[in-house]
């Protein structure tokens, strides 16, 4: 592993307390997490993107009955389930077990990190989850150059794996079907929110300043609803899914159309705060100009007109002669 710069230091410490403490989602304290998860996101979005998947990892191998990788370990851990145009991460089993060969695209802080759960091909239709030590010598680091303006810290790039040992993490398909991933898109949003919310915060009037006029208190209000609708999208969710088991295609479309309300919402803040302060904090404020690049990047993950095209899809399932 490499050196690791000091804020670096500073979020995979977060990390390792935040793994130990925070509940799962789906288990009565739904709340308390995504509440933890958007402060976390008001605070710094760099360190929510180091806090998030080791979250996630941790629930994946808890789903998983894998308690024990976790038990006494300060590992950080990470989520590597992308895939990429023109290469396969494949797996192979043989008398030993099962390996992985083969390039694995948008791997976050790989060379940061101590483990990851990691997709990888079993044959040609079938993916299947594996733990794999991103300490181990058949692990490379591909550096590709990083030009992002936003979570500039948190560098996606490629990883080529070469015969590396790799542990069954569920059946090939687990990864997809399983309740909870569904639960953790749903708190990646969470941190959208926080951060939005705390950019939004950037339009209140402070006492003492210039009286905000007509169009200043039209972006006040307008960030007011955009907040409250992602706050009450959420906290529905945490309610739905602490009262009784959701799956199927009812979880898609509670996670989808939250995701989709949070991301929109998200949106709606950054072009009021952007019109509403104009260009002074971009060049004067440190935090508002990395907090806006940030959550300008990390809402990518949110696949705009492409995810409410599949959330209308699963709708319409479900309202034009479809079952439910």
């Amino acid at each position: 592993m490499s050196s690791v710069p000091d804020r670096l230091q500073t979020a995979l410490a977060r990390a390792r307390q935040l793994g130990e403490t925070l509940p799962f989602p789906a288990e009565g304290r739904t709340h308390e997490l995504w509440a933890a998860l958007s402060d976390l996101g008001g605070e710094s979005l760099s360190v929510a993107r180091v806090v998030e998947p080791h979250l996630d990892a941790r629930h994946i191998l808890h789903e998983a009955e894998r308690h024990d990788d976790f038990t006494g370990s300060h590992e950080v851990w990470g989520v590597f389930a992308a895939e990429g145009p023109g290469t396969r991460l494949r797996a192979h089993r043989d008398a030993g077990g099962w390996s992985l060969s083969g390039r694995k695209p948008w791997c976050s802080l790989a060379e940061h990190l101590d483990r990851a759960v990691v997709t990888a091909w079993v044959d040609d239709t079938a993916r299947g989850l594996f733990a794999v030590d991103l300490r181990h010598p058949g692990v490379t680091v591909v550096h590709e150059p990083w030009v992002a303006r936003g979570l500039i810290d948190i560098v996606s790039g490629p990883i080529d794996l070469d015969d590396v040992p790799a542990d069954p993490v569920g059946a090939p398909g687990w990864y997809l079907d399983r309740p909870g991933f569904v639960w953790g898109g749903i708190g990646v949003a969470a941190i959208w929110f926080g951060a939005a919310r705390a950019l939004g915060q950037r339009l209140t009037p402070v006492e003492g300043g210039r009286p905000p006029d007509q169009i200043a208190l039209m972006h006040l209000g307008r960030v007011d609803v955009a907040l409250a609708s992602a706050r009450l999208s959420l906290g529905e969710a945490a309610d739905l899914i602490d009262a009784a088991p959701v799956g199927g295609d009812r979880a898609r479309r509670l996670a989808s159309r939250v995701r989709s309300t949070v991301a929109l919402a998200a949106e709606a803040v950054l072009e009021a705060t952007a019109h509403g302060l104009g260009p002074g904090p971009l060049v004067r404020d440190d935090w508002y100009a990395a907090a806006t690049a940030d959550l300008h990047l990390y809402l990518r993950q949110w696949h705009a007109e492409r995810d409410l095209a599949a959330l209308g899809a699963v709708t319409a399932r479900h309202t034009v002669g479809g079952p439910g």
